[in-house]
């Protein structure tokens, strides 16, 4: 991946041409002689095809020159060859055009393909943090809105910006040495206005689009979010609302829209007036010159065929342009996501994690999520290698932050977190997490087959570990009764299966995984009380000969633990087993009696 060259700064602009110099390495790829290649040869054709465009208007000139002439045969066939020229040559240039496009298109889809890439794979670096910050569906905008920019700039730049500066240069020259300085000056002024008013409407209405962006990337974030959360819309009956939250967006998106598409008209009138006063300026002049004897009526085609192939190009010069401001306003919201600072990283030459035994150590642990509020205060705990330790407390003790520091999803401000008597802030985070399985609370599956997420677990598995981890997961029952069995799709997020299916689909795939450390993340509270039971004894069985740790809210699902921790506002106030906890008649006896207390009531209200 080329250097970052990171922009933190959140009021720094990134729609310059910095953000071109950030793409170029994508464009001429160091490693890759091939490409670079293609870009010579596409570079060729397109000089040749504008040296043959170039020659059209002689051709044009002279066939019409010799048509005054009184006919005869040999001026006839004289005019005839010139048009044939001229209808060859404009068969050429298009031949060198499409030439130019067969040979660059690979070299544009490679550094699309790259830089998408590279894009994709920094999302998956940057911390939980960033994730839990923003929303889906606009970060998925801004990389799509980013990569399809690219394919449409490198168009722009290389076969139209190019080459029609390269016309301006020749055609000015020719101009020079057939009319005149006069006819330069007034064609220079004339493209230098032109410029100029395209620079100013489009700047303005570039600040148009990047308030559209905005409201684009709103909208599609409303929409993904409520049709991520459809249920729970149902649950409220919230159908209305939501569709007017979606309709307040696109609403001010439909405005948006309507003002820039308005002043695109007035671009195109400006852009009309320019041109079109030169056009009849330069032929006033001409028709002038033969009215003088100075200049035949070839002349007159020979400017106006000129100035046609100029401005043809200068009439996209607007959309030229705006195009590219757009685009590289596209592109930097792209490269700012890649400029993310990655908020945990692996320390240079980070060795991998080696686990003999899979003991687990936190050593005076501190860590907040913001500085005003602290999480954890100096926590510090053992779980010996094949152990089962259960973390309990209120909510909001810091439960679920340990696993996330586990995880290592973030690094704790103080202390330390040992496995197998190694600091994992020092080992490779990919070491780590192979070490480590999860069930977690709410099992998030794939929108894909049961197999493949079973199969999820690890990189490779084969179907007889699909098979082996769904056996031992209890899982079997539930597939023989699908027609399609392991090829059973489980939608969005796993809603065709129940809860229960759910975390049994998440113990094989971790099973699959096979870590000597398993994390049950309050993996049963979501399950009725009968399913919660089956689910706990195949959790039961998974755990057997690894060291697990789980964080729990209901206490009778870690009551059989060999060491139970009790959490307070971030500190560990107990320790023990359930039957020393409940002696020492403490925070822990509390909850239990409380619990307690709560199923008695609910079972006489079910009588």
């Amino acid at each position: 991946m080329p250097p970052d060259n990171a922009v933190n700064d959140p009021e720094a602009r990134h729609d310059g041409w910095q953000t071109v110099a950030r793409f170029l390495p994508y464009l001429w790829p160091a490693d890759n002689k091939t490409l670079r290649w293609r870009i010579v040869v596409a570079v060729l054709l397109i000089v040749a095809a504008k040296g043959t465009t170039l020659t059209l208007p002689f051709f044009y000139k002279m066939a019409v020159d010799a048509m005054t002439i009184a006919s005869d045969k040999p001026v006839l066939t004289i005019a005839l060859a010139f048009v044939i020229a001229y209808a060859l040559g404009r068969f050429t240039a298009v031949l060198f055009d499409q030439l130019r496009n067969i040979v660059f298109e690979r070299v544009g889809q490679a550094a699309t393909q790259r830089l998408a890439e590279d894009v994709f794979t920094r999302l998956h670096q940057l911390s939980l943090r960033f994730h839990l910050g923003r929303r889906t569906g606009h970060v998925t905008k801004v990389v799509e809105r980013g990569t399809k920019s690219i394919d449409i700039m490198l168009y722009f730049l290389l076969f139209n910006l190019a080459p029609t500066v390269i016309e301006m240069v020749a055609v000015g020259a020719i101009f020079y040495f057939s009319f005149g300085i006069g006819l330069v000056a007034a064609t220079a002024l004339a493209v230098l206005a032109y410029a100029l008013t395209t620079r100013w409407i489009t700047e303005w209405r570039v600040k148009l689009r990047e308030h559209m962006n905005k409201l684009d990337g709103q909208a599609m974030s409303r929409a993904v979010d409520s049709l991520l959360n459809y249920e729970t819309v149902k649950y409220f009956n919230a159908e209305q609302r939501e569709q007017e939250r979606y309709a307040q967006a696109t609403r001010a998106f439909a405005a948006a829209a309507v003002k820039s598409e308005n002043s695109l008209g007035l671009l195109n009138i400006s852009q009309a007036v320019i041109v079109n006063l030169l056009m009849g300026g330069a032929m006033a002049y001409t028709v002038w010159g033969w009215s003088q004897g100075k200049l035949t009526v070839g002349d007159l085609v020979f400017v106006n065929t000129y100035l046609t192939q100029l401005f043809r190009p200068l009439d996209m010069l607007g959309t030229v342009y705006r195009t590219l401001r757009q685009g590289l306003i596209d592109m930097a919201e792209m490269f700012k996501l890649m400029d993310t600072e990655v908020e945990v990283n692996d320390v240079p030459g980070a060795p991998a994690l080696v686990v003999n035994r899979s003991t687990v150590a936190f050593e005076d642990v501190q860590f907040s999520y913001e500085k005003d509020r602290q999480i954890l205060h100096n926590l510090s705990f053992e779980v010996p290698a094949g152990d089962h330790v259960a973390i309990v407390g209120p909510s909001g003790a810091g439960k679920s932050t340990i696993a996330r520091l586990l995880f290592r999803f973030y690094d704790p401000q103080g202390g330390r977190i040992c496995i197998d008597g190694q600091d994992i802030a020092q080992v490779t985070q990919a070491s780590l997490r192979a070490a480590i399985g999860i069930v977690p609370q709410d099992s998030v599956l794939f929108n894909d087959t049961i197999g493949y997420n079973i199969a999820y677990g690890r990189d490779g598995a084969s179907d007889a570990d699909v098979d082996a981890a769904a056996r031992s997961a209890a899982l079997m029952g539930l597939i023989d009764r699908l027609p399609k069995k392991f090829e059973t799709e489980v939608g969005e997020r796993g809603l065709k299966l129940s809860g229960g299916e759910k975390q049994r689909v998440a113990i094989a795939r971790t099973l699959v995984k096979n870590p000597p450390i398993l994390l049950l993340d309050e993996a049963t509270s979501a399950l009725d009380t009968r399913t919660e039971k089956d689910i706990l004894a195949t959790l039961h069985k998974v755990s057997e000969n690894r060291t697990s740790l789980s964080i729990a809210h209901r206490l009778s699902t870690i009551a059989d633990a060999d060491r139970i921790l009790v959490l307070h506002d971030g500190h560990l106030v107990e320790s023990g087993s359930h039957a020393e906890l409940l002696r020492h008649d403490g925070l822990y006896a509390e909850m239990w009696m409380r619990q307690a207390q709560e199923a008695e009531e609910l079972t006489e209200a079910a009588e």
